[in-house]
């Protein structure tokens, strides 16, 4: 491991950028695992502090087809011949981390969504995933073309599986706890990627949001283009290094969660 002193203006994004990291939630988590208890941090570094800088090669960007951040260069993707071998580096690369301004794009260092990514509603309680319907042309990440790698884009609304998407609702309570969800969705996806359009539709990015006519919001849970976890790897982590990296989630719990959930193989 390496030591680094936080400089003014450094971010956790900036510095996973800096150190080549695949993750800026890394940093956060491999220091103050690694730290003195008085040096662990939560919100952004704090300059004059001393960071302890990650060096496992595991966790180093990969230069190949991976993760499909948000760029600048982003143009409009309307056919299957998008992997141009420019465009296939483009996509590998990580947003360079940006000085913060009133012009700073809210989707800087966002993942584009796939058909594999799931979604969360804030009234359900489990997570489908998506069902692209609104084209079959674009695949972040993918050559050969795979259904899982479809681009999602404003007018997919509909997800897997179709009936009870959500499982039960928390704005619908009966006598035996809460009645099913009934998505109805209103409208289009809202913040989506407009400067990157597939067949005219804008595409998908983590921060994008879809209402529900019951009153839930429905937001992105995960975008799809990592590696999942597996269930073993889940039960086997050490839930006090876990509680470290989410100190707001019970990991105890999410075993259980992760446990029952049948597309975690």
């Amino acid at each position: 491991m390496k030591k680094y002193t936080i400089q003014q203006g450094d971010t956790y994004s900036s510095l996973a950028q800096k150190f080549g990291l695949i993750d800026n939630g890394i940093l956060k988590t491999y220091h103050n695992l690694h730290c003195p208890e008085e040096d662990v941090m939560h919100d952004e570094p704090v300059p004059g502090k001393t960071m302890i800088i990650i060096e496992d090669s595991r966790f180093l960007a990969d230069t190949g087809f991976s993760e499909t951040p948000i760029k600048e260069s982003d143009q409009e993707l309307t056919d299957h011949n998008s992997y141009s071998e420019e465009n296939s580096e483009q996509a590998s690369e990580k947003e360079k981390q940006t000085e913060k301004d009133e012009d700073s794009n809210p989707h800087d260092g966002k993942y584009f969504i796939i058909q594999k990514g799931t979604v969360q509603c804030n009234q359900g309680s489990e997570f489908p995933q998506f069902k692209v319907t609104s084209h079959q042309k674009h695949y972040w990440n993918d050559q050969e073309e795979k259904a899982d790698y479809l681009a999602v884009t404003e007018d997919d609304l509909q997800f897997d599986p179709s009936v009870r998407s959500f499982g039960q609702c928390r704005l619908k309570p009966s006598s035996g706890g809460y009645l099913p969800c009934s998505y109805a969705p209103v409208g289009k996806w809202q913040k989506a990627y407009e400067k990157v359009k597939v067949m005219g539709k804008s595409c998908l990015t983590e921060i994008s949001e879809l209402m529900c006519s019951t009153g839930g919001k429905i937001s992105i849970l995960k975008h799809g283009q990592q590696s999942e976890i597996s269930k073993s790897q889940v039960m086997n982590a050490r839930t006090k290094k876990q509680q470290v990296y989410n100190p707001i989630v019970n990991y105890d719990e999410f075993k259980e969660y992760m446990n029952d959930q049948q597309y975690y193989m």
